[in-house]
């Protein structure tokens, strides 16, 4: 049912009916009018009274109350006709010098009779501007002569504030009006300041009273007003204004700087002004630098005007305004913002440079809130206005605006407050949804544009909003499952767990914001609500499945919703809808990229465009398939266009992805189908791997992935170059996607890949100008061919420890892989210690083995026995390579962020602290702030009892030395992990792990459980200094703690504890060295290490009887003399503070010859 029609208000019409004879009744038709409303009234009703009104009777009537009625009503009767006056010119003229009878008289006493009706009639006249219409009336200049007049002879008496203020509005409203100002009337003005030419020397020197600072600011609003019509007569008042920047008084330093502000940015006479009263200017200019931030605040509030009216000026004001950027006043920065915010598009665009763009954009990673919001906002409108010019590839636009989603985009991987003001921006300006969401073409085109705009990084960062990649259900889709549940508070069953599982996912989730408690409190009120149509609306907003403008109508309606029913969360459920919807990237951006792909080629000027279009639908491809779902059918045209290899490639990625999903979208045309099958044959070997895929993936197609297979399988020893690693590719996959083919022949392709990974790489002999890494395209055939080896041998691990295998078991398959893998770290990247391979070809072997190793430990069998030697693959994130360690630390984060290692791979990040490269540092640091941000229970699991894995890898570690220089060093993993994780809450419970170690013994004996115990010492320490260094108290923990048994086993006798306990094994030599550690964490300074030479490690003589280690290859790290090293720090060492000796920065050139990665030096 339609709902009803909101009728309109009947009109108002006036009561009044009496006849106003001798002026009776006045009163009670001024009462009446008082109450109208203008938007209501219905003026015919008042024909009667607005034509007695005028009556001559009653405008010259003896009796002072009638007059003061009667002008009360024809001021209401000129707000209820506005705009419109309801009189003639002539009758206006007689009702305004009526007016001006009745003010000049009745303003002078306020004890008069009727002093609160003239009053009622000057705040009428001055909040109406009413009295605008004397000008356009005939003889209109003696008229405002007689009104400045009759004003200024009030001046003398001692009216009160209010007054003058109203009075002040008339006559400014009056000089704004008139497009010239009579010769009469400028003769009164200049004949009242020469009259009280000492007013303002007077009022600067010797008033403190605030009730005078009213009226000093009611004369500079008539100084204004005179400005813009008659700036002659401000001869004596502009010096005036310039002594009341250099008096002590604030207020008045303030107003004058404002006043002059705006006097200067008039665009009629500012440079005049300014050329005129020089002093004044540089005095003014000389504000930016005031001890008072108002008086700054002022300036740079009044320098917008003057740089968009005044080319002349402009230089002198855009250099202080670019210095206020940096204003130790956050006010002061963030009105510096504003004010570049609030010039219109074609100022900056023609007289704002790059440069000063870029300050602003630096002021978006403030440290304050406030400056980053008018930041963020000022970049995102002038980037929103820009647009349309940037995609017209107008060079000035693009030379002057196309970099800001660039530096937004980076900006937002800073800090978790960071991305959410950034996340806004991106909204709201460079990539927001269209309202109805009906341009999908250009919605994409714009996700285009922009993305090509961006760097490596900021592209990076871009990714990571789309929220794609997240694993399914969501945290946001178990929120809405759990608040369905709880039912509002009425639950049906299992209530406890249901109470449980909402108030984790909501910790989950709020966890991931700055203000962690709102967010929590306003998810549990939403929970509360039980709104079914609510959660009906989230759900299509983070449905992967939906379009555009399912999406637009969904977010639309669930936030008018909530403004609605809950006001006081809009703000959280936007930021939360935000984080969970795909409103950035979604299945109606398909068809846009896949048409961007098509137009263009090698040779095309849309080649960048092309690029960032394939790098979008290859990570849809990548996590959130099921978005190519409904283009099966575009994508399977796609392949027919051969020439255009890019996007052959790229629509082959997407359909096997979404065959992968569901195999009923594979092709059903024969001519498609064969020519997937021939490219699992083509020298490429993405489209070898892609094609495989979607083979594996096809359903009942086994007969088909079986002929292809052995095809491969077939051509396999003779295969080279391009061949063979197309081959391996195809061959990896299949053996990760469909396994009972691939054990077919898995002895075959297994012996022959034992032979390809003992040949040497196809390249150069090796030098020391080498680089250390080079992109892996750029790897010789035989060096890519054993990467895709390790591959094949790592998904075959993994199938084995599936529920459906049912052969060999997975001890006796990964045994032989482990070994191998043990290898080519224990070689440095070879599967023999004497590979003459190049650096590079090391490096990635060395990444591909540990990154393997990573991926085999997210199975629970496997994690525990490569745990048992977590010491070697954690330092490969000490790799002398900045790639490897990068690439690493980012798969490392990767599985742990979705849960797939164990939480002691946590451990591992600490080790980032000595990295030369602040990147490294950083990725590590963040991600420990965010995990810990986000429930105390996962910081707890995740950081908290892992600690003493960390201390148990530090006294494994193959630099330790027990030195004072050694200790130095193991200081900073304690102190970067104390800094990162602990807190008031916890700093009991780090220091109880600390000192339960000297309680037990390492598990592989000396000479590591003396170690142990020496970082145990180290690390308590360095608590107690840090606890004290924050006043935090240091408590015994209450609770008991077990120690992992895989690392630590008890002492063998009582006695042998109580000894190890007893003993100190770290001298007050030694601590007094170390004083100053346990502080907030620096980065230590490389200076001091440049002459110091490699301190050659020592041999601990232990071997390892282990029969798991034994089985699986695992030995221990080989003591080896480290090379010396000479030459000049990398410039990295020098801004980051300190570097292992021999780990590489990402900008050194060369690798020592006979580097081995696992071998490092802290010094």
């Amino acid at each position: 049912m339609a709902p009803p029609k909101t009728r309109t208000p009947a009109a108002e019409k006036l009561k009044f009916s009496d006849k106003l004879v001798k002026g009776h009744s006045t009163d009670a038709l001024q009462e009446e009018l008082a109450e109208m409303d203008q938007e209501r009234v219905d003026t015919k009703s008042l024909s009667n009274v607005r034509k007695e009104l005028i009556q001559t009777s009653l405008l010259l009537h003896k009796d002072k109350g009638v007059k003061a009625y009667v002008a009360c009503c024809l001021a209401d009767l000129l707000r209820l006709y506005a705009p419109d006056a309801p009189y003639t010119a002539h009758e206006l003229r007689d009702i305004f010098q009526f007016f001006l009878r009745q003010l000049t008289t009745g303003l002078k006493n306020q004890d008069a009779p009727y002093y609160a009706e003239t009053f009622y009639l000057l705040e009428s006249l001055a909040s109406i501007k009413s009295v605008v219409l004397v000008c356009d009336l005939p003889q209109a200049d003696e008229l405002m002569t007689e009104i400045f007049r009759g004003f200024f002879d009030l001046i003398g008496a001692d009216l009160p504030k209010n007054v003058e203020l109203y009075m002040t509005d008339v006559l400014v409203a009056l000089i704004d009006e008139a497009s010239t100002l009579p010769q009469e009337l400028l003769d009164v003005l200049l004949a009242q300041f020469m009259r009280k030419q000492t007013y303002f020397t007077d009022i600067i020197l010797q008033s403190d009273d605030e009730e005078e600072m009213e009226r000093i600011e009611t004369a500079h609003e008539l100084v204004k007003a005179l400005n813009r019509d008659c700036p002659a007569l401000l001869l004596n008042v502009v010096p005036q204004l310039e002594e009341e920047l250099k008096v002590d008084r604030l207020q008045m330093r303030t107003l004058a700087t404002q006043v002059l502000g705006e006097m200067f940015g008039e665009v009629k006479n500012g440079v005049e002004l300014s050329r005129k009263y020089h002093g004044a200017w540089q005095a003014w200019i000389h504000r930016k630098s005031d001890k008072a931030a108002g008086v700054r605040l002022a300036f740079v509030e009044a320098t917008g005007p003057v740089i968009a009216n005044h080319a002349e000026l402009r230089p002198e004001v855009e250099d202080a305004l670019q210095a206020k950027l940096l204003d130790p006043d956050e006010k002061v920065r963030a009105a510096a913002c504003r004010v570049y915010a609030q010039m219109d598009y074609e100022t900056v665009l023609h007289n704002v440079t790059v440069q000063q763009l870029e300050e602003v954009a630096s002021r978006a990673s403030d440290k304050k809130h406030l400056v980053r919001l008018e930041a963020f906002h000022c970049l995102g409108k002038l980037f929103g206005l820009a647009y349309p010019d940037i995609e017209r590839n107008d060079a000035t636009a693009v030379e002057k605006f196309a970099w800001i989603p660039s530096a937004i985009f980076q900006t937002a991987a800073k800090s978790a407050d960071l991305k959410s003001e950034a996340e806004e921006t991106v909204f709201k300006y460079i990539l927001p949804v269209p309202a109805k969401g009906d341009d999908e073409a250009g919605w994409t085109q714009r996700l285009i544009s922009v993305a090509a705009s961006l760097d490596d990084r900021a592209m990076h960062n871009l990714l990571v909003m789309t929220n794609i990649k997240i694993s399914r259900p969501s945290l946001h889709e178990k929120f809405i499952d759990f608040c369905e549940q709880n039912n509002g508070g009425v639950i049906d069953k299992h209530e406890e767990e249901v109470v449980r599982a909402l108030r984790r996912v909501i910790q989950a989730i709020a966890g991931t914001f700055v203000d962690s408690s709102k967010v929590s409190e306003d998810l549990r009120a939403f929970a509360s609500m039980n709104e079914v149509r609510l959660y009906k609306a989230f759900r299509s907003c983070i449905d992967p499945k939906s379009d555009l403008k399912a999406l637009a109508k969904s977010q639309s309606e669930f936030l008018r919703r909530v403004e609605q029913t809950l006001p006081s969360s809009l703000n959280t459920m936007t930021q939360v809808l935000r984080r969970a919807s795909p409103w950035i990237l979604n299945q109606s951006s398909v068809p846009t990229l896949v048409k961007c792909l098509q137009k263009a080629d090698s040779h095309s000027e849309h080649a960048r465009r092309a690029d960032r279009a394939r790098m979008l639908l290859s990570y849809i491809s990548k996590y959130c398939p099921v978005m190519h779902s409904a283009h099966a059918t575009e994508l399977s045209k796609a392949l027919g266009e051969t020439k255009n290899h890019s996007l052959v490639e790229t629509a082959l990625q997407a359909l096997s992805a979404a065959v992968r999903t569901d195999s009923s979208l594979f092709p059903s045309d024969k001519r498609t189908v064969d020519r997937i099958a021939k490219f699992v044959m083509e020298d490429n070997p993405r489209l070898a791997k892609f094609a495989a895929r979607a083979l594996a993936h096809s359903g009942t197609r086994v007969d088909l992935c079986m002929t292809v297979f052995d095809r491969v399988v077939q051509s396999l020893p003779s295969a080279t170059g391009g061949s063979l690693v197309s081959h391996l590719a195809a061959i990896a996959e299949f053996a990760q996607s469909i396994q009972r083919v691939f054990e077919t022949r898995s002895q075959v392709i297994t012996t022959h890949l034992v032979q390809l990974l003992m040949r040497e790489a196809e390249s150069e002999e090796n030098d020391d100008n080498s680089p250390d890494w080079v992109d892996e395209n750029q790897l010789d055939y035989i060096t890519r061919a054993k990467l895709l080896s390790i591959k094949v041998f790592r998904n075959r691990c993994l199938y084995y420890v599936e529920p459906r295998a049912d052969t060999t078991s997975a001890h006796e398959v990964l045994a032989p892989v482990l070994k191998m893998l043990w290898t080519i770290l224990e070689n440095g990247g070879a599967t023999t210690p004497d590979s003459t391979d190049k650096a590079p070809v090391k490096a990635h072997l060395r990444l591909q083995a540990s990154v393997a190793l990573l991926k085999l430990s997210q199975n629970d069998l496997y994690c525990k026995i490569i745990t048992a030697n977590l010491p070697v693959l954690a330092v490969v994130v000490q790799d002398p390579c900045f790639h490897v360690r990068y690439a690493f630390l980012g798969k490392l984060i990767k599985y742990l962020q979705a849960r797939k290692l164990d939480p002691r791979f946590n451990a591992v990040l600490f080790l980032t602290a000595h990295d030369p490269e602040r990147d490294i540092r950083d990725k590590a640091r963040i991600y420990v702030q965010v995990i810990s941000h986000r429930s105390p229970e996962i910081k707890s699991s995740n950081f908290e009892l892992v600690f003493v894995r960390v201390l148990h890898l530090l006294a494994h570690h193959p630099d330790f030395s027990n030195d004072a220089e050694g200790l130095k060093d193991m200081a900073k993993y304690v102190e970067f992990f104390t800094n990162l994780v602990a807190s008031s809450d916890n700093i009991s419970l780090l220091y109880h792990l600390a000192s339960k170690l000297k309680t037990v013994q390492d598990a592989e004996d000396d000479p590591f459980t003396e170690n142990l115990h020496v970082i145990s010492e180290l690390a308590q320490y360095i608590i107690k200094a840090y606890a004290q260094s924050q006043s935090w108290p240091l408590p015994t923990f209450p609770g008991k703690v077990k120690l992992p048994v895989d690392i630590f086993k008890r002492h063998e006798s009582a006695e042998g504890a109580t000894a190890a306990v007893k003993r100190t094994y770290i001298g007050q030599d030694v601590l007094a060295e170390l004083n100053g550690v346990g502080k907030a964490w620096k980065s230590p300074n490389p200076k001091a290490d440049l002459d110091k030479s490699s301190r050659k490690r020592k041999d601990t003589g232990a071997k390892s009887t282990s029969d798991v280690r034994s089985k699986y290859g695992i030995r221990r790290r080989r003591k080896t003399a480290e090379s010396d090293t000479s030459g000049d720090e990398s410039e990295s060492d020098q801004d980051t503070g300190g570097a292992y000796r021999g780990v590489k920065s990402k900008r050194s050139n060369a690798e020592e010859a006979g580097e081995t990665p696992l071998r490092r030096s802290n010094r």
